[in-house]
């Protein structure tokens, strides 16, 4: 799968608000509520962003496209984003920026040993951040002018969430062996929702996908979750 979002002033240069403007940016994600974080920041910095949702579409896409730069997560649902990246550096029509992306930090050392020029923790603190690590990478400099003001962090986009969500429960339900990939989803999904008896549920199966009572109190948190989006 691969999503394409056009920002609406992508024919002219960059500017101090929109540092961005006129380049395009993989990402690589599976959920949909982090791919929705990341469209707004890069729409609020002026970029055009493309979404690959595994490493096969990635691989589709840089078949036949060429970014400006791209951002991995680390797992994905078949395979490893350090594969991804580790094949990116090695192509030979010349190196694209990388930039590795996982909600454990612990992953960072992973991410940079495979080839990864920087590392970013989900959710992504703030527009600044963002922005500043693709313009090194860019090697380009903030337009001069006012710079973007961050705002407070963006709240979970709802739709995305309860996508997600159901994603995970229909991963769970398959049971194993894809267990593990599972539990990692909707771990990484619940930290992005700031849902913490969530994410500790979901952090407890990924430690043991045999545990039954860590599978039941993930499944039952997460029905509750659903049942009160569907009733939004």
């Amino acid at each position: 799968m691969t999503d394409d979002f056009a920002t609406p002033a992508r024919f002219q240069g960059p500017t101090a608000d929109l540092p961005l403007r006129g380049q395009t940016i993989l990402v690589v994600e599976d959920s949909r509520l982090a791919s929705e974080a990341l469209r707004l920041m890069c729409y609020r910095s002026g970029a055009r962003i493309r979404r690959a949702d595994c490493l096969r579409a990635a691989q589709r896409h840089l078949q036949t496209y060429r970014p400006a730069a791209i951002i991995v997560d680390m797992g994905l649902p078949d395979g490893n984003g350090a594969d991804l990246i580790a094949m990116i550096r090695a192509a030979p029509a010349g190196a694209l920026p990388v930039i590795g992306l996982s909600g454990d930090p612990d992953l960072a050392g992973e991410a940079l040993n495979a080839g990864a020029d920087r590392f970013l923790t989900k959710p992504i603190a703030s527009l600044a951040l963002f922005q500043r690590t693709v313009l090194e990478l860019l090697k380009q400099d903030r337009p001069a002018g006012e710079p973007s003001v961050d705002g407070p962090p963006l709240p979970p986009d709802p739709a995305a969430l309860a996508d997600d969500l159901s994603h995970a429960a229909a991963l769970l339900d398959r049971g194993r062996p894809g267990m593990g990939y599972a539990a990692r989803f909707l771990a990484g999904v619940a930290r992005d929702a700031h849902d913490e008896a969530l994410h500790a549920a979901a952090r407890a199966l990924s430690r043991d996908v045999s545990a039954v009572a860590a599978l039941s109190r993930a499944r039952g948190l997460l029905e509750a979750r659903l049942a009160t989006m569907d009733m939004l």
